[in-house]
């Protein structure tokens, strides 16, 4: 339940703010928004709903619509009958001048960036969220004009079943342990699996599972698109202090799985791969030397098979200098690959 102070939501003291309209946080527009939608859509809704469907207390609500009357001239009515607030001027709502330029170019890039999300189960939920709070934001000559001039691209997903989200996210919440069925990429069958949920991570559209795993005895990654019947036990464990994957990262940047040992690497890039490889913050520590048309980066990661796929993925533009171990690797794939030239030919 929100106990935020006047003070915190309005801006200054009461001897402050005397001739001045309050300033609200910007925590509060989307609430205030969300106010306008319910009220405008003639449901009736009164505090104590609107308290509880934003996890707030009334007495925010009631400064909330407040708020809107006295400085948004609201024109907002409570009804006896039907024991809920409505508007007496049915073609009102609250302008979109109530926010900035900045604020409604912010909602509506966010808006577009989930998206990305678009095979989570709550995807639905948060889009339908975001299309509340913009309608009034919208500019009337050209509605939907974040939606098609700053847009981000498809991205290849791994769908998540509606049934694991869910338990699994319940389970985050409560700290309970969780038994499924999961299949890994060496696994010909579905196997069964006791895991301490710790965190949802999302890379290159997959949602993996970090939790410590009770078989194992150590911490894994598990991806949502492959665990099955997920079941929530009666048994709670502690989250322990370092329990979070990116206290645990090893400073390098490439995704989610890492390994134990941590190496020093070295990389040759060339030609158009080398503007890309330096507009990117690949690592904490990743030093870069230019050597004509070529240039070095150096970097320590835990990632290797990670940094191998990486370098692999730009062809003849990248070679591997260090450690051997990835200089031996890169060659075989390589050679692979020309077995595979001759093959087709």
């Amino acid at each position: 339940m929100d106990t935020t102070t006047d003070q915190n939501l309005y801006g200054g003291d009461d001897e402050d703010m005397k001739g001045k309209p309050p300033i609200k946080s910007k925590n509060a527009l989307p609430r205030i928004y969300m106010i306008d939608q319910k009220i405008a859509s003639g449901t009736y809704p009164n505090s104590e709903e609107l308290a509880e469907e934003y996890e707030v207390s009334v007495s925010t609500i009631s400064r909330d619509i407040e708020f809107m009357r006295d400085f948004l001239y609201a024109p907002i009515e409570y009804d006896a009958l039907n024991r809920g607030y409505y508007y007496s001027e049915e073609t009102y709502r609250v302008p979109g001048s109530f926010t900035s330029a900045e604020d409604m170019q912010a909602i509506g890039i966010v808006k577009n960036l989930i998206s990305l999300y678009k095979d989570t189960p709550v995807y639905g939920a948060a889009r339908q969220l975001l299309e509340s709070i913009t309608a009034p934001l919208s500019d009337r000559e050209n509605p939907r004009w974040f939606e098609d001039r700053i847009i981000v691209p498809p991205a290849a997903s791994a769908e998540v079943d509606r049934l694991v989200w869910n338990g699994i996210t319940e389970a985050l919440r409560r700290n309970l342990v969780i038994t499924f069925d999961y299949q890994s990429v060496w696994d010909e069958e579905q196997k069964p699996r006791k895991v301490h949920p710790y965190q949802l991570l999302f890379d290159a559209g997959v949602w993996f599972l970090y939790g410590y795993s009770q078989e194992r005895r150590a911490i894994r990654l598990y991806s949502l698109s492959r665990i099955k019947n997920v079941v929530i036990t009666d048994s709670s464990f502690t989250l322990p202090k370092d329990f979070s994957y990116l206290s645990n990262s090893s400073g390098s940047y490439f995704g989610v799985f890492k390994g134990s040992k941590k190496e020093q690497y070295r990389i040759e890039f060339y030609d158009d791969a080398v503007p890309w490889v330096k507009e990117r913050k690949w690592a904490a520590d990743q030093k870069i030397t230019e050597t004509g048309a070529a240039a070095v980066i150096s970097f320590s990661s835990t990632q290797y098979d990670k940094v191998l796929e990486w370098v692999l993925s730009r062809g003849c533009l990248a070679q591997p200098l260090a450690p051997e171990q990835l200089v031996e690797d890169w060659q075989w794939h390589v050679q692979e690959m020309r077995k595979l030239i001759k093959k087709g030919n």
